[in-house]
């Protein structure tokens, strides 16, 4: 069982280098990835979708990659073909002014600098395996003890599920016990009942028929019977599949109404009492299936 809440954070450090990934995920009914990547990582975001899909069902998953280096990857060289062209034209204006009029004037420096072409700027695109090597162990990393925290998040509350289960087992062993003394509580009322009705003459056959009814319709063999076979599932869930979320969530709401129903049926203010801890046991028991995956 995993727990669909999870947090991890990994990083590495170089002389020229810094990556950091953070893992963070929610209770979500669907599985829903945001991944935020800086700089030139973009072209990773389907390998991360792809990893994190593997190892998560469900949630609300945020991945951040952070990354920067000291070496850019932004270069810029003077184009000596572009500069000598200008250059001569200058040069080919001044022979054709009349002559004094550009004497002892020097043309500044960033007016060459800032001619179209004499400056070209590029900015290279890291290669994308090239990208996922250098951020892959640290993804990895994080994305291992993001796993890690979700698996004992997970333990504890299945242990803590469990515990509520074995109140449940322990409450219907308790009803189970009490319903001889239920049903003979059907058949003495009965028998009451017909005795104030027709001065104690009785007609038997008529009081069995009666009591047969009333104990169809009261009597809560069944729905012990049904809880019973609920509850079994439910441990038998837990052990075979790791991702019993949704399934656990189903059997619940069947365990909710058998023992809505036993409360119901039942006059004994013993059953009451035992149906009023069994009904927080099974909301405690659904609180915290709204966390696992």
């Amino acid at each position: 069982m995993k727990s669909m809440t999870g947090f991890a954070y990994s990083e590495k450090r170089a002389d020229d280098y810094f990556a950091a990934v953070e893992i963070k995920s929610y209770n979500n009914r669907f599985l829903e990835v945001f991944v935020n990547l800086s700089g030139q990582l973009s072209p990773l975001e389907p390998r991360i979708r792809a990893l994190i899909g593997e190892c998560c069902k469900r949630g609300k998953i945020e991945v951040t990659v952070h990354e920067k280096k000291k070496s850019s990857l932004f270069s810029a060289h003077i184009n000596t073909d572009a500069l000598r062209a200008y250059i001569s034209a200058i040069e080919q204006v001044k022979s054709l002014l009349p002559p004094g009029i550009c004497a002892g004037q020097d043309i500044p420096l960033k007016t060459f600098i800032q001619l179209d072409g004499v400056i070209e700027a590029e900015t290279k695109t890291e290669d994308e395996n090239e990208s996922w090597s250098n951020i892959k162990g640290v993804f990895l990393d994080a994305l291992r003890k993001f796993e890690g925290d979700r698996e004992r998040e997970g333990r504890h509350t299945e242990e803590n599920i469990l515990s509520y289960i074995a109140v449940l087992e322990e409450s219907r062993d308790v009803i189970a016990a009490l319903v001889p003394q239920i049903e003979a509580s059907i058949k003495d009322n009965m028998r009451l009942r017909f005795a104030e009705l027709v001065n104690d003459k009785i007609d038997e056959n008529r009081l069995l028929a009666e009591t047969a009814i009333l104990l169809m319709k009261y009597t809560i063999a069944e729905e012990i019977s049904r809880l019973s076979a609920h509850l079994a599932e439910f441990r038998a869930e837990i052990a075979r599949d790791t991702r019993p979320g949704k399934k656990l969530d189903f059997i619940s709401q069947e365990i909710n109404r058998e023992v809505n129903t036993i409360g119901a049926k039942t006059p004994l203010i013993e059953v009451s009492r035992v149906v009023i801890g069994m009904k927080d046991a099974v909301e405690n028991i659904r609180e915290q299936l709204r966390n696992v995956e």
